[in-house]
């Protein structure tokens, strides 16, 4: 069972955000960051990368350093996600636990059927 939280803004299709850990924000870093469009986030982790690199490659012993930050980038992708859709407007209504995101949009109209022509005017992933 997964959960997913459902963020809502005026006029524009629900976004559902997994929650746990992101193989692809740990593996892809700051691209994934902006194809969520978190670019600030993105932004910042560029920034941190650019600086792990020039650490590592004055003491190349740092190399863990920028494991941790991948790793961290993993565990935290998601939740920089859900800032991003805050301040774009996205407010959190809704947690739903459900076996894969097919099923958590489903649980979402079941309970919110308003919903419906947001989800048909848009795709729901942003």
């Amino acid at each position: 069972m997964r959960f997913y939280t459902a963020h809502l803004a005026q006029n524009q299709a629900p976004v559902l955000v997994r929650e746990g850990f992101s193989l692809g924000a740990m593996v892809f870093g700051p691209l994934w960051l902006a194809f969520h469009r978190a670019w600030i986030a993105a932004a910042l982790v560029v920034a941190a990368e650019i600086v792990v690199t020039a650490a590592i490659a004055r003491l190349p012993a740092l190399w863990p350093l920028a494991l941790a930050l991948h790793w961290l980038l993993g565990l935290f992708g998601q939740d920089l996600r859900r800032i991003a859709l805050a301040w774009r407007g996205y407010g959190e209504s809704a947690v739903i636990a459900a076996t894969g995101e097919f099923e958590a949009c489903a649980r979402l109209l079941a309970a919110r059927p308003e919903l419906a022509p947001a989800f048909l005017a848009g795709s729901g992933r942003r």
